[in-house]
């Protein structure tokens, strides 16, 4: 529902989320294996047969009978767990434990795999439920046993289970995809309505089973106005969109987008007509045990027309600067393998492209932002992190500009925040009638969504954010509201401040995206900022959210 004032008004206004981290989360497996008769760690002894004719009397047959029950509850002959598991959450896993039994006081084993045990007891036939928190990602072997001490017998069953969440690896940047030149695909424009298929799991280093990649995704080459969407192979194409473009424009933007079951992802374009594709590799994730990601509220650390972070003054043509990353802000000084920023170029002085690599190295061939003369925009970066805690930043273009860097979060091994993708979904559209929060953002106005339930252990969203219909040149900030969702319904919130830093920049009646690794705080709300004059129209792709538990 709608929070606040009429949109012709201004004044904030909010949108809830539905159950995302239930509806639409990829990779959250569940897992079964049958109840097990077979393991069984005592039998019913062996009984005597009788010695005498005699046909029992009345009182002999009583016992007899009663004979009969207690070797039935000795043996309790149909004792049997059967193992099914889900993801609860990036971390948590639910095991269910189907037993079938005597109806007998039962006591219950649960072995995680991780060296944790607990312990449970049933009474019968009936599912037992538990679940277990694993402090990393991977696959683990859970064993349950089942045991009736009255009867003096026991059964074991075990069940490989995966943790949903998946952690990520640096890598290059390396180019996998230039249409220009037949780099990992036909060397030729992707026709309209079609999709290049690009292959990432067991190309290069990257292994077989990553569950995501982090790409920049340039289109350029075109000839009218369209989208590319990006999304896995095997799946069906999305509506949302991660890169738009007009005619005559070269647009880069950051993906996080999942890989499919055979290694593939596909870049859709939805223009009109052919256009090229470039796509370069920063890093990949797996359900396995790697870097784990904080996310930060923006904190800017470059920036050439103050000297903040290296010397004042434009960054010349083809030249470079490092600056330190680790140790500074909130930035930890050891063991940060990459760094989420925000890149954005402003009075440049030709058309060129930016390039963010990991310090001590040499500028790979891949670009993170590309501008044209006198153009102001912005990109999202992941980028390694050199052994020297440092990154690099190289000017691509022939003459000198402006560059500005803000961190937004970093990841590392002690990062507890792991990656749950979700089926790509459209949250904010103030376009659509229909959108919780219907109608232009106004100047100097902003928008709140509540992402994240404190306590829920979200720390992060990966969206695509999109302004379109822009009346006046401006920025587009994301940030966290110290607000809570419930100040907001009722009426208790104070009124956030503004942040400084851009995730977006645009000039009068451009439509311009760009991706967000955006900090839900402590509050789980999110705010989107228009910081020009002129009203906006906002949409807000959700692809993914980062949960430590």
């Amino acid at each position: 529902m709608a929070h606040a004032a009429d949109p012709a008004t201004g004044g904030a206004r909010g949108v809830t989320t539905p159950d995302l981290a239930q509806a639409g989360v990829k990779n959250a497996p569940k897992f079964t294996s049958p109840a097990d008769r077979s393991v069984r760690h005592s039998a019913p002894t062996a009984q005597t047969a009788p010695t005498a004719p005699t046909a029992p009397t009345a009182k002999n047959r009583q016992t007899a009978a009663a004979a009969a029950e207690a070797q039935t509850a000795v043996a309790n002959p149909t004792l049997a767990v059967g193992l099914t598991a889900g993801a609860l959450s990036a971390h948590t896993v639910e095991l269910t434990s189907d037993v079938t039994s005597a109806t007998t006081p039962l006591d219950i084993s649960i072995s995680w795999g991780d060296g944790a045990t607990t312990t449970a007891s049933a009474g019968g036939t009936e599912s037992v439920y538990s679940e277990h928190t694993y402090a990393e990602l991977g696959t683990y072997t859970v064993k349950v046993t089942v045991t009736d001490k009255a009867a003096n017998t026991s059964v074991t069953n075990e069940l490989a289970v995966t943790t949903a969440g998946s952690d990520y690896t640096p890598y290059g940047p390396t180019r996998l995809l230039d249409t220009r030149n037949g780099t990992g695909a036909a060397k030729a424009k992707v026709a309209p309505y079609t999709s290049a298929h690009l292959k990432v799991g067991g190309n290069g280093g990257i292994p077989a089973g990553v569950t995501a990649v982090v790409l920049n995704v340039t289109v350029t080459g075109t000839t009218s106005g369209g989208h590319v969407t990006a999304f896995a192979d095997g799946d069906e194409k999305p509506t949302t969109s991660n890169v738009n473009f007009v005619p005559g424009q070269t647009v880069p933007n950051l993906v996080i987008v999942p890989v499919g079951e055979n290694g593939y992802v596909n870049l859709y374009n939805g223009g009109w007509e052919s256009v090229d594709l470039i796509a370069d590799v920063t890093g990949y994730f797996t359900q396995t045990s790697s870097s784990g990601y904080t996310p930060l509220a923006p904190q800017r650390f470059v920036d050439t027309r103050t000297g903040a972070g290296t010397a004042k003054g434009q960054l010349a043509g083809y030249g470079s600067f490092s600056t330190q990353i680790t140790g500074l802000g909130q930035v930890p000084a050891s063991g940060v393998t990459a760094v989420a920023l925000n890149v954005t170029v402003t009075n440049p002085k030709s058309d060129g492209h930016l390039t963010v690599y990991p310090g001590g190295q040499q500028a790979p061939t891949a670009s993170n932002v590309n501008f044209t003369t006198g153009q102001t925009i912005a990109n999202s970066v992941i980028v390694p992190v050199g052994p020297d805690g440092k990154i690099s930043v190289r000017n691509g273009g022939w003459n000198p500009a402006d560059v500005i860097v803000d961190v937004v979060g970093y990841y590392s091994p002690q990062s507890k925040g792991a990656y749950l993708p979700f089926t790509p979904e459209r949250f904010i559209d103030t376009r659509n009638p229909a959108d919780q929060v219907y109608g232009p953002v106004a100047g100097r106005d902003y928008v709140y969504a509540g992402l994240g339930a404190p306590g829920s252990g979200v720390t992060g969203f990966v969206l695509n954010t999109t302004v379109t219909n822009t009346r006046d040149s401006g920025f587009l900030a994301v940030s966290p509201d110290p607000n809570t969702l419930d100040e907001y319904e009722n009426n208790a919130a104070g009124p956030p401040s503004p942040p400084t830093s851009s995730t977006l920049n645009w000039t009068t009646g451009k439509t311009v995206p760009n991706l967000v690794q955006a900090s839900t705080g402590g509050t789980g709300v999110i705010d989107f900022w228009n910081q020009s004059d002129g009203n906006i129209d906002l949409i807000v792709d959700v692809f993914g959210m980062y949960q430590d538990n």
